[in-house]
């Protein structure tokens, strides 16, 4: 499709910033820091031509753990050992219809599937 949208960024806010950008730098995303103007400090990392950002939850706010992602990472089954401390693990590394795939939740709840690229 010629003109079809393409993500340029997701944002992320909890109450535990660094357990949340621990457990996404797991999956490969690599953090910087950043801060825009007065605004919160949060880190921020590509993801193909975007952007992911874990922010700082408002106090007023509420974490939603009903938000689904998906992401390719190259290995599977090493991605699932290393977040198996921070993360339920929901689906083991198994081999389906869209490739090798397993499902984990990030500290927050949220159902994070992983696709082997």
């Amino acid at each position: 499709m010629p003109n079809s949208p393409s993500l340029k960024l997701l944002v992320l806010k909890t109450d535990a910033v660094e357990r949340l950008r621990d457990f996404y730098a797991r999956l490969g995303f690599e953090f910087i820091e950043e801060q825009h103007s007065n605004g919160p400090r949060h880190w921020s990392a590509p993801v193909g031509d975007g952007i992911l950002e874990v922010y700082p939850l408002p106090e007023d706010g509420s974490v939603d753990a009903t938000t689904r992602l998906g992401f390719g990472v190259s290995d599977v089954k090493e991605v699932v050992e290393s977040v198996r401390q921070l993360a339920e693990v929901v689906s083991e590394p198994k081999q389906t219809q869209w490739g090798l795939r397993a499902v984990v939740r990030d500290p927050d709840g949220r159902a994070v599937e992983l696709y082997e690229l």
